[in-house]
């Protein structure tokens, strides 16, 4: 996607704006502490007690912390300074003394070539602008032999269901660039010049009125959020599954962790 220096200054506020506000919610959020989605991260990676691991956009921690227990060093970088401060208190209350965390940019990585046996991301691949660009960022700071491991949701292949899905997303979360087919995230690996990855699915299970008390959606317009799923869950017109239970409406994101090792 190529844009203008104004659209791309836009959207990095629109980044620091959510992630600012968002920064004390994810780090309570059971989602991103739920340890059966970790463990399948963690296992996909297969860590060793001499490795040095790396996440980036690594939000409030909880990847690093579950790599800190498996690898000597485990790092995390991300680009707000509010969620790294989650991050270090996860940190002391965990008590790792093996873990460092660094402010910066993932299209840049302040890392020299080979840094890192692990390179690892997950959640993020669909804020991003440029994530081709990300990938090879992650791949240069993997040593050869390393792995590579990125996590994400993704969108249905039926292209008016997520057209739906992106366009709810980017009203919840208008940080959100946009949630890619398995497809276009298969080719991201093919572009890097990664062999194909193992692939691990899994769902993300939420509530509507639970995403909508947590969200900071645009122009604040919860109503209007409301009226997207209400408009597309009887013929799950957003292609994750929507249904009315027990008087609301629930869901699944579709995820799933890639896995590939860096060759020559």
């Amino acid at each position: 996607m190529t844009m203008s220096n104004a659209a791309k200054a836009t959207h990095d506020a629109a980044i620091a704006d959510q992630f600012t506000r968002q920064a004390v919610q994810f780090a309570a959020s059971a989602v991103h502490h739920n340890q059966a989605a970790l463990d399948l991260l963690v296992k996909a990676a297969r860590p060793r007690p001499d490795e040095v691991s790396l996440d980036v956009a690594c939000g409030p921690g909880s990847v690093v912390a579950a790599f800190a227990r498996r690898v000597r060093r485990a790092e995390g970088l991300d680009a707000t300074e509010a969620m790294l401060n989650e991050a270090r208190k996860l940190s002391l209350r965990e008590g790792l003394r093996n873990v460092a965390w660094h402010l910066g940019n993932l299209y840049a990585l302040p890392f020299p070539a080979a840094a890192f046996d692990i390179v690892s991301c997950r959640y993020a691949f669909h804020h991003l602008l440029e994530p081709a660009r990300a990938l090879a960022e992650m791949v240069r700071v993997c040593r050869h032999g390393g792995r590579i491991v990125l996590c994400d949701a993704f969108a249905s292949d039926d292209p008016i269901k997520a057209a739906a899905f992106n366009a709810m997303e980017r009203h919840r979360d208008p940080s959100t660039v946009e949630f890619r087919t398995l497809d276009v995230l298969r080719g991201l690996f093919v572009e890097a010049g990664l062999r194909e990855p193992e692939e691990h699915f899994y769902g993300v299970p939420a509530e509507l009125e639970r995403l909508i008390a947590m969200a900071y959606p645009k122009n604040d317009d919860r109503d209007g959020l409301r009226a997207m799923f209400e408009a597309a869950v009887d013929h799950d017109g957003m292609g994750v599954g929507a249904r009315r239970e027990g008087g609301t409406i629930r869901f699944e994101y579709p995820a799933l962790v890639f896995a590939a090792v860096k060759r020559d």
